[in-house]
């Protein structure tokens, strides 16, 4: 178990060293960003693999990149809560890994939900099925979300009975029916198509992963362990 001093360094100082460092590399990509768009978002977001616009290295940088302020600060909100709470627990070796694992997951998910709308969709009418294609190839996504879902079933299953209070509407509710909840939303609207321009399948991918995760740390008996990641 790794500990973090409670002592008078300020609010940051309470912020485990993982969680803290992923925070400000969002921000720092995120100022970038806003000073030259068109050349982080072509360089760093992530394209479809078969893209022109396509490089190795945005299926990690992507997680780092995002596309306005609010999306920025609900997902750094959000990392800093449960991050810390669950980087705490694990330790943060650990939690490096889980955080890049669920990021990876939502790729995974994502691109692999992609690739059927390429391949499985019926080519009758060539016209719409191109233009799919077309917006699948030049669509860049963006955002540390499918990670963030992924943090978020971490500390549900490691607090299911911790109460949380919603926002909206503002209720108690149990992490574990919270994160039912999430799933439930993300899978409606990913299967129906609503809310368009959110990768729902994205943050379902992160989810699962990091439910398989943890899963399998648990029962290896290494969750705890420093001196296993794995």
């Amino acid at each position: 178990m790794t500990y973090y001093s409670n002592g008078n360094g300020g609010f940051l100082s309470q912020i485990p060293p993982v969680t803290k460092n992923l925070v400000f590399i969002n921000i720092i990509m995120f100022i970038a960003t806003m000073i030259n768009q068109d050349f982080m978002i072509e360089t760093f977001a992530l394209f479809y693999p078969s893209s022109p616009f396509f490089h190795p290295w945005q299926i990690i940088t992507h997680m780092f990149m995002h596309g306005g302020f609010w999306h920025i600060f609900f997902n750094m909100y959000t990392l800093v809560m449960f991050g810390t709470v669950l980087e705490r627990a694990i330790g943060s070796k650990k939690f490096a890994v889980f955080y890049f694992v669920t990021g990876l997951g939502a790729v995974f998910l994502h691109q692999g939900v992609q690739f059927m709308q390429i391949h499985v969709m019926d080519q009758g009418n060539l016209q719409m099925y191109y233009s799919v294609v077309a917006d699948i190839l030049r669509t860049p996504t963006v955002g540390a979300s499918g990670a963030i879902y992924g943090v978020l079933i971490g500390y549900a299953l490691l607090y299911p009975e911790s109460v949380l209070m919603l926002i909206f509407p503002p209720i108690p509710l149990k992490a574990k029916w919270m994160v039912l909840i999430f799933v439930a939303i993300e899978l409606l609207t990913g299967v129906t198509g609503t809310a368009d321009g959110v990768a729902h399948f994205a943050h379902l991918g992160g989810m699962l992963f990091g439910w398989l995760l943890l899963l399998w740390w648990r029962k290896s008996g290494s969750l705890y362990r420093q001196d296993k990641w794995f």
